[in-house]
C-alpha cells in the first residue's frame, strides 16, 4: 500500500461543518462592505514577483512563494492582497469617478513558522478607498473595518489610530541615512526599543533622540492625550478622524502614536484592532492611509486601507461564543420501503425547488437507519414516505429535535417545513 500524500505544512483542509461557519462570517463581513458601499474585485493569485518587492523591498522575497514559469519569468503566489488591486486600479480603474471603495476576500501565502491563527496559507478581506488623503476617507474606512467585526459576531475588540507621520518625520529629519532611517522605523514597528537602542549606540546615533522616539512611541490612552503635544497638522488630522467617528457612534477608540507599519508608503493615518481574548497574538486588522499607485506606474494617489485575518478572526469570534450556523439540511425524505424511493425522489426535488435545503436516501437504508443518519447530518426534519400516507397524498413529517410526527398533505410539506422553521 502506497504511503498516504500528506497536505503540505502550514495548510489546512476544512470540512462541512468549518466551512458552514467560515461562510457565515464571510457573508456577514461581505453584507457590511455593501452597506458603506464598497464593490468587490478579485485578482490573480499569483503576479509577478516585481510587484510585491517594488511595495514590500526584496527582503520579503525570503517570506514568498517564488517560482519561474514557462516564460522563464519569476513570479510569485500572492503574500497579500493591497499590491494587485493597486495595479488593478492602475492598470483598469484610474479613470473610474472618485472615491472608488473596492474591497476583497482572497487566500495569500507566506514562507513563515506555522503558529496559533498563523499559517503559510491564510485568508484575508480587505478594503481600499482610492482618491483623496483627508479626515473624512480616513474615518470611513475605520467605519468600516468596525462594521465588519461587528456583523462578523465580534464583541470585544480594540481600536488604536495612530499617524506615521510623527515619528516618521522625526526620524528621516534627524537620521540622513536612509538605510538606518528604515531600519529604526522597522524596529519601532515591531516595537522592539532593545534592538532599536543597541542600533542607535552601533550607529552612535544621539540618545536624546532616541529618547524622544521612545516617548512619542509610548503616547497612548484616549483623544485628550493628543493635549500633551505640540499641536500638528498630524495631531489635527487625528483629531477630525474622531470627530467623525463620534458622528457615526464609534466613540470608544484609542490614540496610539506608536503604530508604525513600517513599510515606506504608509504616510499618514494608521490603525490597528485587537482581539483582547486571543492573548499575544491579538491583531486581526491591520492598516492605515497610503500612496502606492507611481510605484506601479500611476498618477500619485491617496488610499486608505486595510486588511483582516479571517483565520485569526474565526479564532476571536470563537473565543467569545460558538458560531451558530442553521441546520445543514431542512428537511431529509426517507422512502419507507424500496417502492417509495421514486416518490422520494420527486418529493426531494419538490422540495429543493421551494428553495429548502434537501436530501434524499442514496444508500439503500431501512426507515432506523435512515433516520439515524438525518441526526447526524442535522437534518431539522425527516420527510417519510410511506404506501399508506402516499394514498391520502400525504407524508409524515417528523420532527428531528422533539421526535414529533405529522401528517402532513404533500403539497404542503414544503410550506409546513418553512412555517416551522420561520
Amino acid at each position: 500500500m502506497r504511503p498516504m500524500i500528506q497536505r503540505p505544512r502550514g495548510t489546512r483542509d476544512f470540512g462541512p461543518a468549518e466551512m458552514a461557519k467560515r461562510s457565515q462570517v464571510e457573508r456577514a463581513m461581505r453584507d457590511a462592505c455593501h452597506r458603506f458601499g464598497f464593490g468587490e474585485v478579485v485578482t490573480p493569485t499569483f503576479e509577478t514577483a516585481e510587484l510585491f518587492t517594488l511595495r514590500s523591498g526584496p527582503g520579503i522575497v525570503d517570506e514568498m512563494y517564488v517560482f519561474k514559469d514557462k516564460g522563464d519569468r519569476e513570479m510569485a503566489l500572492r503574500p497579500e492582497i493591497t499590491a494587485s488591486v493597486m495595479r488593478f486600479f492602475v492598470n483598469d480603474l484610474s479613470t473610474q469617478p472618485r472615491p472608488l471603495k473596492l474591497y476583497y476576500v482572497g487566500n495569500c501565502f507566506r514562507y513563515e513558522n506555522p503558529q496559533s491563527g498563523r499559517y503559510r496559507e491564510f485568508f484575508q478581506i480587505g478594503a481600499e478607498l482610492i482618491g483623496s488623503k483627508n479626515p473624512e476617507t480616513d474615518a470611513e474606512v475605520i467605519a468600516l473595518a468596525v462594521n465588519i467585526l461587528r456583523s462578523a459576531g465580534l464583541e470585544d475588540f480594540v481600536v488604536r489610530i495612530g499617524h506615521i507621520g510623527i515619528l516618521k518625520s522625526m526620524v528621516k529629519d534627524e537620521i540622513k541615512d536612509e538605510k538606518v532611517a528604515a531600519d529604526v522605523l522597522r524596529l519601532l514597528d515591531k516595537e522592539d526599543f532593545d534592538a532599536m537602542g543597541d542600533l542607535f549606540d552601533a550607529r552612535a546615533l544621539p540618545r536624546n533622540l532616541f529618547d524622544k522616539i521612545a516617548a512619542y512611541a509610548d503616547v497612548k490612552g484616549d483623544i485628550t492625550v493628543l493635549n500633551n503635544l505640540d499641536q500638528t497638522e498630524a495631531t489635527e488630522h487625528i483629531k477630525e478622524v474622531f470627530d467623525v467617528l463620534k458622528i457615526y457612534g464609534i466613540e470608544d477608540c484609542q490614540v496610539d502614536l506608536g503604530i508604525v507599519r513600517g513599510l515606506d508608503y504608509y504616510s499618514g493615518m494608521v490603525f490597528e484592532i485587537d482581539a483582547p481574548k486571543l492573548g499575544a497574538e491579538k491583531q486581526v486588522l491591520g492598516g492605515g492611509s497610503y500612496t502606492l499607485s507611481e510605484l506601479f506606474g500611476g498618477e500619485p494617489v491617496f488610499s486608505t486601507g486595510f486588511a483582516i485575518g479571517i483565520d485569526r478572526m474565526m479564532l476571536a469570534i470563537e473565543a467569545e461564543k460558538p458560531v451558530e450556523v442553521p441546520p445543514a439540511l431542512d428537511a431529509y425524505v426517507v422512502p419507507a420501503k424500496d417502492d417509495m424511493r421514486k416518490y422520494a425522489f420527486g418529493m426531494v426535488a419538490r422540495l429543493r425547488s421551494q428553495g429548502l435545503k434537501a436530501d434524499v436516501d442514496l444508500m439503500r437504508r431501512n426507515i432506523s437507519k435512515n433516520l439515524k443518519y438525518a441526526s447526524s447530518v442535522g437534518a431539522r426534519f425527516a420527510v417519510i414516505v410511506g404506501k399508506e400516507e402516499m394514498a391520502k397524498r400525504s407524508v409524515m413529517l417528523r420532527d428531528m429535535k422533539s421526535g414529533e410526527q405529522t401528517l402532513v398533505l404533500a403539497d404542503e410539506v414544503g410550506s409546513e417545513i418553512a412555517k416551522r422553521i420561520g
